[in-house]
């Protein structure tokens, strides 16, 4: 069951009229005549504590791992592993014991967040699958708590607890997949909602569409470990991943010492 937040009622009372889904320009104009869908049309929500916009910050490198979309916090005793799609590395998982986040940034509209509509997508993508998704307010804000299903390694059907959160930021937004014992007990995933939160986002001045991934690369003293777990060819993912197998490994690692 999908629950809706109560506390933002009245603001999606006040839901616009948008473009519609085919809209490809990020600052194009939105019509109040169209009717076509509708949109959340609120600006993003301030960020006293993070994640960070590139221009906030005035050295992004100290204590973070450059990988050009990204700057992830360095952790003692973290992993660090990246998925590649195509030839495009998209994402970076931050491994700390038993707990890990997935984390990823997109090109966002300059005047409106996204992350409430991604959240309805994600869940509605979880409940089509026969998964439980729970919206609440969490120590980053509104986030998804879900038993998404999944097959074991031995065939047999199962359930994985993960957390989904996210962060609208300047012409960007930024999602983070907490799994392990940080989803499963949310108390003890301190340290990577710091890590979430500590994330500086490089948008760029290239236009690109609104949730086109932002592209990262590989930091200049990587060592590669060949995931033998991965398939070797990767079909085209999904710009949110639909919320299903969220924890999937990338055909890369990257081991940080």
């Amino acid at each position: 069951m999908f629950r809706r937040r109560k506390e933002r009622e009245d603001d999606l009372d006040e839901l616009d009229e948008a473009a519609g889904p085919d809209e490809q320009v990020e600052d194009a104009e939105e019509s109040d005549d169209s009717g076509e869908s509708l949109r959340y049309n609120l600006p993003p929500a301030p960020r006293p504590d993070g994640p960070w916009d590139l221009s906030e910050v005035s050295e992004p490198g100290e204590g973070r791992v450059d990988l050009g979309g990204l700057f992830v916090p360095g952790v003692e005793g973290m992993e660090l592993r990246v998925e590649v799609a195509g030839e495009s590395i998209v994402a970076a998982t931050v491994v700390l014991r038993d707990s890990a986040v997935q984390l990823q940034a997109f090109a966002a509209p300059k005047s409106e967040g996204i992350w409430g509509e991604v959240r309805e997508e994600i869940a509605s993508g979880i409940t089509q699958q026969g998964g439980i998704v729970d919206e609440l307010e969490g120590p980053l804000g509104w986030e998804l708590r879900a038993q998404v299903p999944v097959q074991l390694p031995d065939g047999t059907n199962g359930v994985q607890l993960v957390r989904f959160i996210g962060c609208d930021g300047p012409r960007w937004f930024l999602r983070g997949v907490i799994s392990g014992q940080g989803a499963v007990q949310p108390a003890a995933a301190g340290v990577l909602e710091s890590v979430f939160r500590d994330t500086v986002v490089l948008r760029g001045d290239t236009p690109m569409a609104p949730r086109d991934p932002i592209v990262l690369k590989l930091p200049n003293d990587a060592q590669m470990v060949p995931d033998g777990a991965a398939p070797s060819e990767q079909g085209e993912p999904s710009k949110f991943g639909d919320g299903i197998d969220p924890l999937r490994r990338g055909p890369e690692i990257t081991e940080l010492h």
